[in-house]
């Protein structure tokens, strides 16, 4: 009888042809605020004047930006809004992956995040996912399953690249006991 190995599970074609196309093209919910670049820069003690002084923002870069470690926060959906289906996520194609192959655990095992262009305050963003690879099953500490990478590209309204936030995830189940 032939077993097979971990390398000659495939994945199932429904999940291969995800991969490398741009998946949940949305406008964010939020405009880019200074309340919010305020508040967040307040929780991380940023004292730096590009984000608190209009003057200064206007002189060294033509106009108020927000931090580039706030790309996140623009997308953050929440978990109930009027008219949407269901609960709302954010890096829904993660969740995908974890129905469509049978994961039910996850952890994120990284995140790496990319900046060009700055956001600047009172422009609406755009994003899309990309699920750039899934790796051969695994076995860890944690249980079986995959990891993955999904990229979430940032870009302006005129398509220019703002940033991206780019998540390596573990799905697995957990040991039988």
């Amino acid at each position: 009888m032939t077993r097979n190995t971990d390398e000659s599970v495939a994945l199932p074609s429904a999940v291969q042809s995800l991969i490398g196309k741009p998946l949940y093209r949305e406008v964010s919910d939020v405009l880019v605020e200074q309340g919010a670049i305020e508040n967040f820069c307040a929780a991380v003690e940023n004292g730096n004047p590009l984000y608190w002084d209009a003057g200064y923002a206007q002189e060294f870069s033509g106009g108020r930006t927000a931090p580039a470690s706030m790309l996140s926060a623009w997308f953050r959906p929440h978990i109930w809004k009027p008219g949407a289906d269901g609960e709302q996520h954010a890096l829904q194609a993660h969740f995908d992956l974890k129905e469509l192959l049978a994961l039910p655990e996850a952890v994120i095992a990284s995140n790496e995040l990319s900046f060009g262009q700055p956001a600047k305050v009172g422009e609406r963003l755009q994003s899309y996912q990309c699920i750039r690879s899934i790796s051969e099953p695994k076995t860890t500490k944690l249980g079986h399953g995959r990891f993955w990478v999904v990229d979430v590209v940032v870009e302006n309204a005129d398509g220019e690249f703002i940033g991206s936030d780019s998540y390596t995830a573990f799905g697995y189940r957990r040991p039988v006991q």
